[in-house]
């Protein structure tokens, strides 16, 4: 019994460690990153890793890490389909606990790997856990739609690496974490503490932590347009009531309604099907009398609406109002599996969950942006801004790049829980990347103006009926992660890592190294 606990202790200690790591986005009893507990979340998983016979017992811890972090960081689907879905509680929880599963292989295909690869030779490992550990997380932001909600690197979005965003993204702050880790967790090693490669790496690796930490983050003076008068809306309207005819739908047709129209501020911003209805749903009239009130006077706006026709089919989509034009439009592109289009074979699954307006046609790719007052407004819906890749797609002319992001969503479908939080991180990283603000319009929170540091200026409280007025200042700097990534997407991360993998298999084949 002994040797089956001491053989069985190190896949807990992995699946305490992806606990750890799901924490780190987002602190469940604050809501705010925290980048050192990530590391020391990986540098536990690596010294299992480093501690295992062969690479499946490697692959297993890796598994159990990787579903452990993945279901406790996004548990909260489970209100979705059940509270609000209507789905039976075993199948939701077998449904989230599932996508953790599934999504976890590819951590374990990394994990076990790593344990064929290494060399015990610090650095080389190092580097090969972070090649290795970034072909994972590619996997997952692109593989079968990609669902890489709570990635490693928006834990830094408030740490020393977080310089690097607009340099590598957070993909590449990922690995960097990644083998910043594998480091970190050879210090309980007493065999390597002798070695002087050894130490020459650990040296290393708090050098780059220092010299990112010390770096200044303040980004050059932006000129151009004066700074835009905004008015972010949050209507707080319950996700149960949301869709139906005698509650949710009046008050948010009126409530939205006159505040777009009375709100003084030079671009108003309405959420994520804000209009919950299609434009042959509304009372007559309705639209119009809203474009009427952007006709004059120097006023714009966003707002959230599905158009198209349930013959003809119907898009989750952004329409604009200002004087003079009305006729832009953004449909959105990344559609959520199950919850905005049914993947093949599962039509079963979804008809036992009730979900409105459940199965949208997709946009395109890199949609132009809303020009007004001297900006390029970038519309993104919900969980879109996740993909930074596919938001870089609009930095291929770099004339008509965005200055400022707009990001519409509806949280209410997941509750008051950590989800509004990591979705905050994840407009923040976005905003560092890009070296351009985000402005969020949501229903239940997080409405938040975000400046081009990645800075939280203004928020107002979650699950609360408000407007949020502020000013924002675009930006017009293209990064070099904006620039790399318009032009090649993910392949440069790829490529690089891939390179990596080879290499350790060719070195695998010649030698054995150890450290000394």
């Amino acid at each position: 019994m002994s040797r089956r606990l001491t053989r069985n202790a190190p896949f807990v200690l992995a699946a305490l460690a992806g606990l750890l790591q799901a924490w780190s986005m987002a602190a469940p009893w604050n809501g705010q990153p925290l980048w050192w507990l990530q590391l020391l979340s990986l540098a536990l998983l690596a010294g299992v890793l480093q501690r295992q016979a062969t690479p499946g017992r490697a692959a297993l811890a890796g598994w159990l890490f990787a579903v452990t972090w993945l279901a406790a960081t996004f548990w909260w689907l489970f209100i979705s389909m059940h509270v609000y879905g209507g789905l039976a509680t075993p199948l939701a929880v077998v449904a989230v606990l599932g996508l953790a599963a599934f999504l976890g292989l590819y951590y374990a295909a990394a994990c076990g790997a790593v344990r064929w690869l290494a060399q015990a030779t610090a650095l080389r490992d190092s580097v090969l856990f972070a090649a290795l550990w970034l072909v994972a997380e590619l996997m997952r932001v692109t593989w079968f739609t990609g669902f890489p909600w709570g990635e490693g690197g928006y834990a830094h979005v408030d740490g020393p690496l977080a310089l690097l965003a607009p340099w590598i993204g957070v993909h590449g702050i990922s690995a960097v974490a990644a083998g910043l880790a594998w480091l970190l967790s050879l210090l309980v090693l007493r065999e390597a503490r002798g070695s002087w490669r050894y130490w020459i790496a650990i040296a290393a690796a708090a050098g780059l932590l220092a010299a990112c930490n010390a770096a200044t983050r303040a980004a050059p003076a932006e000129t151009g347009a004066p700074p835009l008068r905004i008015a972010l809306l949050q209507g707080n309207i319950p996700q149960d009531e949301k869709f139906e005819s005698g509650s949710g739908i009046p008050l948010a047709l009126g409530w939205y309604g006159e505040s777009l129209a009375k709100v003084p501020a030079s671009l108003v911003v309405a959420p994520e099907t804000a209009v919950p209805l299609l434009p042959q749903q509304l009372p007559a009239g309705y639209l119009d009398a809203l474009r009427k009130s952007f006709s004059a006077g120097g006023r714009a706006a966003l707002v959230g609406i599905p158009l198209g026709s349930f013959e003809q089919g119907y898009t989750n989509s952004v329409i604009a109002m200002k004087p003079g034009d009305s006729s832009y439009r953004y449909d959105k592109h990344h559609l959520v599996p199950f919850g905005e289009f049914i993947p093949p074979l599962f039509k079963w699954f979804t008809r036992m969950m009730n979900i409105p307006l459940g199965d949208f046609n997709r946009g395109d790719v890199g949609q132009p942006s809303f020009d007004w007052q001297g900006e390029r407004l970038a519309p993104n819906i919900c969980y879109e801004d996740l993909f930074g890749e596919e938001l870089g797609a609009r930095f291929r002319d770099e004339a008509r790049a965005p200055t400022i992001f707009v990001n519409l969503s509806n949280s209410g479908w997941f509750g008051n829980t950590v989800a509004i939080d990591q979705h905050l991180q994840i407009s923040r990283m976005r905003a560092l990347e890009f070296a351009r603000p985000m402005i969020r319009a949501t229903n239940t929170g997080a409405t938040a103006i975000i400046d081009r540091e990645g800075r939280v200026t203004h928020a107002l409280p979650r699950y609360t009926r408000g407007v949020l007025l502020g000013e924002v200042q675009g930006g017009r700097t293209i990064t070099p992660y904006a620039w790399w990534v318009a032009r090649l997407g993910l392949w440069p991360l790829w490529a690089l890592s891939l390179v990596v993998a080879c290499l350790a298999w060719a070195l695998r084949r010649r030698e054995a190294a150890p450290y000394n």
